[in-house]
């Protein structure tokens, strides 16, 4: 019974670490609360995309009519869970991604991606290949506006090309590549956050 109430002690004890970390690391202004937090961590994982396929993981753009196609049906590709899909799915999944402003339309022959087959009606996923750095990202600061959030992110590359030869070392690159720091696997993201 006692080491059930320990287990349980040191479970509340992590949950309020938790809690108060992400009090504590973004510095989001004094309207925001965790659960919206954590929707625009959810949000900006769904179109944060890879840099070595659309060059920007996130670019800058005011409309977002006017973003990068290359990176805008890349995000939609990585946002389908079907390996086949209709145009129709294409577009309403792009408009659930995006909003209702979104009026681009996907390219009806496909894209480098996704191809469409003209006998089944449908476009089909291709795989990807990808590096050894992993794009990743930081909430730094989030601030409510009337329309919703302005949100800072840190980007960052995570290297792991020495990984296989020495298990402990993952480098940490910024976006044009240089190393700024070095981290063992089992330090965790709290290291990398420090760097």
């Amino acid at each position: 019974m006692k080491k059930l109430i320990a287990i349980i002690v040191i479970l509340i004890v992590i949950l309020i670490g938790i809690i108060g970390y992400k009090k504590v690391m973004i510095k989001a202004n004094n309207n925001t609360n965790i659960q919206e937090i954590e929707k625009i961590e959810e949000y900006l994982t769904k179109i944060y995309m890879w840099k070595e396929i659309t060059k920007e993981a996130l670019p800058t753009f005011e409309d977002i009519n006017e973003a990068d196609d290359m990176w805008l049906w890349s995000v939609v590709e990585k946002n389908i869970e079907d390996y086949e899909i209709s145009y129709e799915q294409i577009q309403i999944k792009a408009k659930e991604l995006f909003g209702n402003d979104f009026t681009k339309e996907f390219p009806k022959e496909g894209t480098k991606n996704l191809t469409y087959n003209e006998e089944t009606n449908k476009y089909y996923a291709k795989g990807i290949s990808l590096d050894q750095l992993e794009d990743s990202f930081l909430l730094n600061q989030i601030n409510k506006t009337q329309d919703g959030f302005e949100v800072e992110i840190i980007e960052y590359l995570e290297d792991y090309s020495e990984s296989s030869q020495n298990s402990e070392i993952i480098r940490i690159r910024n976006l044009e590549e240089q190393i700024i720091g070095e981290v063992k696997e089992s330090d965790g993201e709290t290291k990398i956050q420090e760097i």
